[in-house]
């Protein structure tokens, strides 16, 4: 097996051992990223917008030192790592896949980019993303779209199916996601990945640049479970540089995945939501999904149905509570400090400027959201749309807080069906926005979620993934559930799920 097909953790564990060093184990990421990013070499993911070689590689040799002189940073020190777009990084292109960010480079980290970097992760580079992460597919993008692993001709997921399909391919064994309404989740379903939303304000959103800041949420991008317990516990933990981060410490998420992996689920009380069942779920998404319940059952779990009668209007007011905070969060990007600026000809006003670089920097998703969202927090409507959908978030936080005291861990689908062909759903934004069916109330009631593969569908030979969703600083319990259930579909198997034309010396598809 080469090195770019073993898990971070064994990744971590060949560092330690003296098998390889970092410097090699980079160079061999950055050869993969080379082999199959850009459309020009006939691979083309395009799953990253920028390349940082040799940053990566000076991290590299300084993670080699620190080894050979006895003191590694952290137990990932030397593992390569990619992050969304999306995240400020010092000296580093930071766009979130916008031409109005198109060549900006923040003059500080954030600080899970700073966090990552004291723990000695070399930093591949930028990964794609829908513009300012609106989009389920990652068409949004204004740099291009991303190409699923699995088939070229397909999605990734959006909107961090740069992330997704990086750690998909073996480009990276890690990646930093965001997710605002299913953006990590989701596109870990339609590429066969490990995606994790983190409880709300356990990871700092300091130095992201917001999209809706009730909802945003950055998280862990991996192939295993224990792989994204171990950079969860890396990124997450207050923040005093961000106003809502939860003063508490994330720890015991790894020994939860291990704890897990061992294959007891006795005593553990699962709730099927039953508002995430029906027409909407694709057969072949159904099927693997009953299979894994079923394994649940055969680990001891007790499996239940459960109402949360209010997920039915979370979808309503997801879109329009996210719209409100993107219109009042992009009104920054007004061409006075930074960023695109076009200047008509004439002798063109403030406005004149902003307007047409506003034109021309954003795309018509971004264009769109933003409409919608100051429509319904303009005078004499604000109460009737954006008051009547944080009505709406209440209830559904509620019900969470109601199924949680009746089971451990909610699950579903991640995704209603899986990955579909690259523009066949451009034109249909309400078609894109449903495939954050599933994903969209833990954001809103900022409960965890994780999602991981639960095989390939028997139509279209492509992943699909199963969601679990635990109460707010209880992430542990998706890790114990979900690693379980990972170790016996693993087994079921007889190899880790993996895109075909990217799998390996036997790391071979499902």
């Amino acid at each position: 097996m080469s090195l770019i097909h073993l898990s971070a953790a064994e990744q971590a564990a060949a560092l330690a051992a003296g098998e390889v060093t970092s410097v090699e184990l980079t160079q061999a990421h950055l050869d993969q990223i080379a082999a199959t990013n850009r459309p020009e070499n006939g691979v083309g993911l395009n799953s990253f917008l920028h390349v940082d070689a040799e940053g990566a590689l000076a991290q590299a040799a300084a993670s080699d030192a620190r080894r050979a002189a006895g003191a590694p940073l952290h137990e990932l020190d030397g593992v390569p790592i990619a992050i969304k777009d999306v995240l400020a990084t010092e000296g580093l292109p930071t766009t979130a896949g916008s031409k109005i960010l198109e060549g900006w480079i923040p003059p500080y980290d954030g600080t899970v980019t700073a966090k990552i970097k004291a723990a000695g992760l070399p930093i591949l580079g930028k990964t794609n993303m829908d513009e300012f992460a609106m989009g389920s597919a990652n068409e949004n993008s204004a740099y291009g779209p991303v190409k699923n692993p699995w088939d070229h001709t397909r999605i990734p997921g959006g909107s961090g199916g740069g992330s997704a399909a990086a750690v998909s391919s073996f480009q990276a064994a890690l990646a930093i996601g965001s997710d605002t309404g299913g953006s990590i989740r989701q596109p870990g379903a339609m590429t066969g990945t490990v995606g994790v939303k983190p409880t709300y304000g356990s990871v700092s959103r300091y130095g992201v640049i917001a999209l809706a800041n009730s909802l945003d949420q950055l998280g862990p991008v991996t192939r295993t479970v224990l792989d994204s317990a171990l950079l969860h516990e890396l990124i997450g933990g207050h923040d005093p540089m961000d106003s809502t981060s939860v003063a508490t410490a994330v720890t015991g998420l790894a020994d939860a995945a291990r704890q897990g992996a061992a294959g007891d689920l006795a005593g553990v009380r699962v709730g099927i939501v039953k508002e995430l069942q029906g027409d909407a779920w694709s057969a072949p998404v159904v099927e693997r999904f009953e299979e894994s319940i079923e394994i649940l059952k055969g680990l001891g779990a007790e499996v239940v149905e459960v109402s949360l009668p209010s997920f039915v209007h979370a979808m309503a007011a997801y879109y329009l509570i996210l719209p409100a905070e993107c219109s009042s969060n992009l009104a920054k990007f007004d061409a006075m400090r930074y960023g695109l600026r076009v200047t008509p000809d004439g002798d063109p006003s403030a406005e004149d400027v902003m307007r047409a670089s506003r034109d021309a920097g954003f795309g018509n998703e971004v264009k769109r959201r933003i409409l919608i969202g100051t429509y319904a927090l303009s005078s004499g409507y604000y109460d009737a749309y954006y008051g009547q959908a944080q009505k709406i978030r209440t209830l559904i936080i509620e019900d969470f807080t109601k199924a949680f005291e009746q089971v451990d861990v909610l699950v579903s689908p991640t995704a209603p069906t899986t990955a579909w062909a690259l523009g066949e759903k451009a034109d249909d934004p309400l078609a894109n926005y449903l495939q954050d069916l599933a994903t969209i109330p833990a954001n809103l009631a900022g409960v965890p979620g994780i999602s991981i593969p639960s095989g390939v569908s028997s139509v279209d030979g492509l992943p699909t993934g199963i969601q679990f969703l635990a109460p707010v600083l209880e992430d542990a319990r998706l890790y114990r559930v979900g690693a379980a259930l990972e170790a016996a579909l693993t087994k079921q198997w007889g190899a880790p799920i993996a895109a075909p034309a990217y799998a390996g010396n036997g790391n071979g598809e499902a």
